[in-house]
């Protein structure tokens, strides 16, 4: 009787900057495991200032992943091990890459690639965006990543933002009607981050009306020419929150990939 060989199981990642950055995602890992597929997790930034302990934001993902099915062990807090502390991510784009290169590399088999979307929401979203459509562009892993959208504050006034809305800049959109039982469930899920409850009050609202109006996942493929354009027309959020300007980010982003080896993707 022959031996059925044996067949590795694929594996789908997801990029975070920060712990609780995978409210963009919670119908997404759901679909990726019906696809059979294990899902692993990155966090890329500690999502604290330096020299404050992040064991707090980790463990709130760390409950509302494996509420989700994910295993404790195939979530790795990547911006802890790096010491790259919140909203410090673009100025530690190469061992973030390096890191990343090492980590993908340990998969024998990966079936998608899920990273923030490029949009001017949080100059760490997109400076993850950035190295790491880099990087799989380098590993002829381009075809199997796709962007989920966070907040952007594409033509909003101040102080206002939209959420889960992708970019038309970023290409055709690719969406999953969530069923209301899942919305319902995934409203309980936003509500576990009490680490963060001054950034949830804004974005819970927006989250509800999502899911009320829209009550859809919406992911995009990606570009690398997009990451040498301006996110969208008009002031960007982390502009209006003061945490970046275009020119500051774009420059340290540009440098970056200026740096890059030619050949070896080192």
């Amino acid at each position: 009787m022959p031996i059925e060989k044996y067949k590795v199981r694929p594996v789908s990642v997801f990029l975070f900057a920060h712990q609780d950055d995978e409210f963009g995602v919670y119908q997404q890992i759901l679909t990726e495991q019906r696809l059979g597929r294990r899902i692993v997790c990155a966090y890329f930034t500690s999502g604290v200032p330096h020299g404050a302990d992040p064991a707090r934001r980790n463990q709130e993902s760390l409950a509302v992943l494996s509420r989700l099915g994910v295993q404790p062990q195939d979530v790795v807090f990547a911006g802890a091990q790096l010491d790259i502390a919140d909203g410090k991510l673009v100025d530690s784009l190469q061992p973030a890459f390096v890191w990343t290169k090492a980590w993908l590399s340990s998969f024998s088999s990966i079936g998608a690639v899920f990273v923030p979307a490029w949009e001017g929401g949080h100059p760490d979203h997109d400076g993850l965006h950035a190295f790491a459509v880099q990087l799989c562009t380098e590993l002829g892993l381009a075809a199997c990543v796709r962007q989920f959208p966070l907040y952007n504050a594409l033509r909003c006034p101040r102080p206002l933002f939209r959420i889960l809305n992708p970019l038309s800049e970023n290409g055709p959109v690719s969406t999953t009607r969530i069923r209301w039982r899942q919305r319902i469930r995934f409203l309980g899920y936003a509500l576990s981050y009490p680490s963060q409850r001054g950034s949830w009050i804004g974005l819970f609202p927006f989250l509800l009306l999502h899911y009320i109006f829209s009550g859809t996942q919406a992911v995009q493929a990606i570009s690398r020419q997009r990451i040498l354009e301006r996110p969208h027309d008009g002031l960007l959020y982390y502009e209006q929150r003061r945490f970046s300007t275009w020119t500051s980010l774009s420059s340290k982003i540009l440098a970056w990939l200026a740096s890059r080896p030619p050949e070896t993707g080192t």
